[in-house]
């Protein structure tokens, strides 16, 4: 039997970071391998915040869920003006 006057100590693991980029590589081959339309998809995840939009499969809700969604919406305005305006 334990002793009860003693504290244990519990080591929790944190998940590791994903990037915003990693994340949407991953939820768009996910819906794509599913047969949605990714970009129609995403968008209604990020105008509605409705997870549904997004397939678990891959554990694709859950990762999207992890980046709020104006960070992702950040990543994407910032990719787009690199590639287009810059």
């Amino acid at each position: 039997m334990q002793e009860i006057n003693h504290t244990q100590f519990f080591k929790v693991q944190k998940e590791p970071e994903i990037k915003v980029n990693e994340m949407l590589s991953r939820v768009y081959s996910a819906l794509a391998e599913k047969g949605y339309d990714p970009v129609s998809q995403i968008i209604g995840y990020i105008m509605s915040g409705d997870p549904t939009y997004i397939t678990s499969y891959n554990n694709a809700r859950s990762l999207i869920m992890k980046v709020e969604r104006d960070e992702i919406l950040e990543e994407l305005l910032k990719n787009y003006i690199d590639r287009n305006l810059v």
